[in-house]
């Protein structure tokens, strides 16, 4: 049996079609959806990030804005920036691009963020709600793969799902998120990581199985249950001499051998990335909706 693929790069494409729509109802009313997102420093996949969050932006007549600083700009200025962007009415949304560079104090300029234009999910503010299981931003990773779930009608409800990692982005928001009980939750929830014992017996157990470890090709075949449902949230480098940039990306999974175990499962690329942007532009449109309602 081989899987179905859960293809994100579509259904990211069906959600920008339906924000388009919704930010065109906005525009009429006088309210442009707006983003800024804040680049510290030279590193090339930021950028190359970045200028694929303001291009798809524009694509859906949302307002986009790109600040650029060099990488030895101070605490201070970048607190300034962030300030300066809180005040403004026509941001609806603030990303600052992670990593910042070693000097800079990372958590404090998260904490200078307007929880209402906190449209990563990343401010305590919006973790605090989202445990609660009171409406705010969702981290967007997570968030992409509840939506994806919801798209293929996999319904996480009285399901055993393992997540596997345990970062502040990705696997702590989608343990928090699985749990609730609400529409596309509801799950029983083990987070397993570096230290658990037996990892691979634990991820044998999941139903469904979210990997967002870090590691290329960490799941192997005989990791997974028959049936199981895999999101394979990894992107890594590895060198392959046989391709013209010799190298080639992979998830955490390996996909040749779990794709035939699996129900369902998301390539890489092309299975959760895209929806990462998707998800940070609804957010971003939510935020502009409240703007509205509050106009």
């Amino acid at each position: 049996m081989d899987a179905k693929l859960i293809n994100g790069k579509q259904v990211a494409k069906d959600i920008k079609a339906e924000l388009k729509q919704k930010v065109a109802m906005l525009r009429e009313k006088g309210i442009t959806p707006g983003l800024a997102a804040v680049l510290i420093g030279d590193d090339p996949a930021s950028a190359t990030y970045v200028k694929s969050k303001a291009r798809a932006c524009e694509k859906i007549g949302m307002f986009s804005e790109v600040i650029r600083r060099p990488a030895d700009t101070s605490q201070e200025e970048v607190e300034t920036i962030v300030r300066e962007l809180n005040g403004r009415d026509d941001i609806d949304g603030i990303l600052v691009q992670s990593p910042l560079p070693k000097h800079l104090n990372e958590f404090a300029v998260t904490l200078l963020i307007d929880p209402n234009k906190d449209v990563d999910g990343f401010h305590p503010h919006s973790v605090g709600l989202l445990l609660m299981g009171k409406p705010s931003f969702r981290s967007c990773t997570p968030y992409g793969i509840i939506e994806l779930m919801r798209r293929y009608d996999i319904n996480p409800s009285g399901k055993e799902v393992v997540v596997l990692g345990r970062s502040n982005i990705v696997g702590k928001p989608m343990a928090a998120l699985l749990m609730q009980k609400s529409d596309m939750a509801n799950a029983t929830v083990t987070i397993a990581h570096s230290r658990t014992a037996d990892i691979a017996g634990v991820c044998r157990r999941a139903d469904i199985l979210i990997a967002a470890i870090g590691q290329p090709l960490f799941v192997k075949g005989d990791m997974v249950k028959e049936g199981a449902v895999i999101i394979d949230v990894g992107i890594n480098r590895i060198d392959d001499s046989s391709t013209e940039k010799g190298y080639r990306l992979v998830g955490d999974v390996d996909f040749d051998e779990c794709v035939k175990k699996a129900s369902y499962i998301t390539p890489v690329p092309g299975g959760v990335g895209p929806m990462t942007i998707a998800m940070l532009l609804t957010n971003t449109v939510q935020s502009a909706e409240r703007r509205g309602r509050i106009k």
